[in-house]
C-alpha cells in the first residue's frame, strides 16, 4: 500500500509564518509517510498583477492567463512562493526542495470549463502527463517536494498556468498516493454554498460525479480535482479547512472537513 501523502497547500494557510504547517508536515513525516507539497499564490499573484496595473480576473474558478498574467503567475509562482515555501520548511528541520511545474507536468490549452462550457481562458493549461520520476528522486533521498503550479504546453516552447487544486490531483493519482489533502479557505465541500449547515462530511466520487456541475466559482475545480485525483488512482481525497490550526492533524487521524473516496 502506497504511504504517500499530497498536499495541496493554499488558501490562508498560505499567510501563516508560524510554522503551524510545518509542524502539521513533521507529524505526516513521523508516521513515516513520504508528503509531497503542491503550493498555491493566487494572492501573492493578484498582488504582484495589480502592482504592474493588471486586474486580475477569474472566469469558473479559473484565472484569465493573458501573456502578462502569465509572465507574473510563472514568475511569483515558481521563482518566488515556491522556493520560499522549501525554505520555510527547511528553517523548521524538514528537507525540502522547490520543483517548477513546468519541469514534470504537460498541459494542453484548456477550452472547457468543469461544467462542459465553452471558454476562453488565455494561456490556461489541461494536464495531459505527469513525470514523477523527479518527485521520486526527492522523496527517495527524503525530501519533501514542493511544486509550483505551472506546467509547459504541449510542444514544450512555453509554459501554462494550471490550477493548483488539479496540479496536485494529477500528482496524486500518477503516484498512487493514499491520500491528497486539499487546504483551502472553507471547511470542505457544501452542497449549497453558503448555506454553512449543508457541508458534506463524506462522499462517494460516483455521488460527488453526480452533482459537479452543481458547484460554482472556486468551489468548482476543487471537486474536479477529487474527482480527478480518484480516477487517476489515489485512494481518497480530503479537502480542510487551512485556517483550522488543528485542520491538519485531524485529516491524519482520518476525520474533518469533506472526505471523498472510491
Amino acid at each position: 500500500m502506497s504511504t504517500t501523502l499530497v498536499v495541496k497547500y493554499g488558501g490562508h494557510a498560505m499567510s501563516d509564518d508560524s510554522g503551524l504547517f510545518a509542524k502539521a508536515l513533521s507529524q505526516a513525516l513521523a508516521k513515516n509517510l513520504s508528503v509531497v507539497v503542491v503550493h498555491g499564490g493566487a494572492p501573492q499573484v493578484n498582488a504582484e498583477l495589480v502592482a504592474r496595473g493588471i486586474t486580475p480576473r477569474f472566469i469558473g474558478g479559473f484565472r484569465y492567463t493573458d501573456s502578462a498574467t502569465l509572465e507574473v503567475a510563472e514568475e511569483v509562482l515558481a521563482r518566488q512562493v515556491g522556493p520560499a515555501v522549501a525554505a520555510a520548511l527547511i528553517a523548521h528541520s524538514i528537507p525540502a526542495e522547490s520543483l517548477s511545474g513546468r519541469t514534470i507536468i504537460k498541459a494542453e490549452t484548456l477550452t472547457r470549463l468543469v461544467d462542459g462550457t465553452s471558454v476562453d481562458l488565455g494561456f490556461v493549461g489541461r494536464i495531459t502527463a505527469v513525470d514523477i520520476a523527479p518527485i521520486l528522486s526527492l522523496l527517495e533521498q527524503g525530501k519533501v517536494p514542493v511544486v509550483s503550479p505551472v506546467a509547459s504546453n504541449s510542444d514544450e516552447t512555453g509554459a501554462l498556468n494550471v490550477n493548483g487544486d488539479l496540479v496536485a490531483a494529477a500528482i496524486a493519482g500518477a503516484l498512487d498516493a493514499m491520500a491528497l489533502i486539499v487546504m483551502t479557505d472553507v471547511p470542505g465541500i457544501y452542497r449549497n454554498w453558503p448555506d454553512r449547515g449543508s457541508l458534506i462530511s463524506s462522499i462517494s466520487r460516483d455521488e460527488l460525479f453526480s452533482i459537479k456541475d452543481s458547484f460554482a466559482d472556486g468551489m468548482s475545480p476543487k471537486v474536479a480535482a477529487c474527482l480527478e485525483a480518484i480516477d487517476g488512482g489515489a485512494r481518497a481525497v480530503r479537502i480542510i479547512d487551512g485556517r483550522d490550526p488543528e485542520a491538519f492533524a485531524l485529516a491524519l487521524e482520518n476525520t474533518g472537513g469533506t472526505l471523498v473516496s472510491v
